[in-house]
């Protein structure tokens, strides 16, 4: 388990901190990727992933997410990163990402993967950088 302090926040990997149902709401209903997420299903990505949540230092209540799919060992899957939105624009989600970043570097993963959208500059920040080789890339079950 990690923690780390940003500004007024704790940014910790305990499960136990993690608000399950404040994290399906916003993933569910605020997000290009998770639209309609049921909350099983939510709920078993939390079981089988490490999990980060951002928490405002007075109150404990939970203000940012991220869950990475990972072996620990060779590879690991950035995904589900959200902010919330009364708390964007002061770099907690860049913070966040560098909690996971730093949390899995004594790990020596050759990779780190994400896919975004939207939000490009803040993982670029970290040291994130588009695919050159994109060609090399496939997936199954997208469009």
């Amino acid at each position: 388990m990690s923690e780390v302090i940003f500004r007024d926040y704790t940014i910790s990997s305990d499960p136990g901190r993690l608000d399950a149902a404040r994290v399906h709401h916003w993933l569910s209903t605020d997000t290009y990727w998770a639209l309609g997420r049921t909350r099983e299903k939510q709920d078993a990505a939390i079981a089988g992933s490490l999990n980060f949540g951002a928490y405002e230092a007075g109150s404990g209540e939970q203000v940012a997410y991220a869950r990475i799919v990972t072996d620990h060992a060779t590879f690991a899957w950035l995904c589900d990163v959200y902010v919330d939105p009364a708390v964007r624009g002061e770099g907690l989600g860049t913070a966040l990402v560098t909690a996971v970043r730093d949390h899995l570097a004594p790990a020596g993963l050759r990779r780190i993967l994400l896919a975004t959208a939207d939000a490009h500059g803040v993982y670029e920040k970290i040291g994130f950088r588009t695919l050159e080789t994109a060609d090399k890339w496939m997936a199954l079950g997208v469009q």
